[in-house]
């Protein structure tokens, strides 16, 4: 065995113009079921935003960023979803949607700590 678990992460993608198809990646979602992990990491480039979109509502992508991270967190925070096991969470926060805030496709990978994994991801896809 090599220590490693199987893990699903999804890019967060900010679509500030839907008819353009024009996207930033602005975080990532983590799930691992066999450490019980469901995790979000953001960081919005305004700039970059402001490029493809001079009067996109960065504070409304914000807002919806905030929401990513506090579902996952779980608790109070998750709202409705406070309740749910962190499979469903993840699955919820990866539906698909035609927003300006909108999660990528699922891939897997393998890891021993699914929060560093959160980490890595975020430096090496969206930063």
């Amino acid at each position: 065995m090599s220590g490693r678990d199987v893990f699903e992460y999804a890019l967060v993608r900010v679509v500030p113009r839907i008819e353009r198809g024009e996207m930033i990646n602005a975080g990532v979602l983590v799930y691992c079921r066999a450490q019980s992990y469901v995790g979000a990491r953001v960081h919005l480039d305004e700039g970059r935003l402001r490029c493809l979109d001079a009067e996109a509502d960065v504070e409304g992508v914000r807002a919806a960023l905030r929401g990513y991270q506090g579902i996952c967190a779980g608790g109070e925070r998750a709202g409705q979803a406070a309740g749910d096991d962190p499979g469903r969470r993840f699955r919820w926060l990866t539906a698909p949607r035609s927003t300006i805030v909108q999660p990528g496709p699922i891939h897997t990978g393998l890891t021993a700590d699914a929060d560093k994994e959160a980490d890595r991801l975020l430096e090496l896809l969206v930063r």
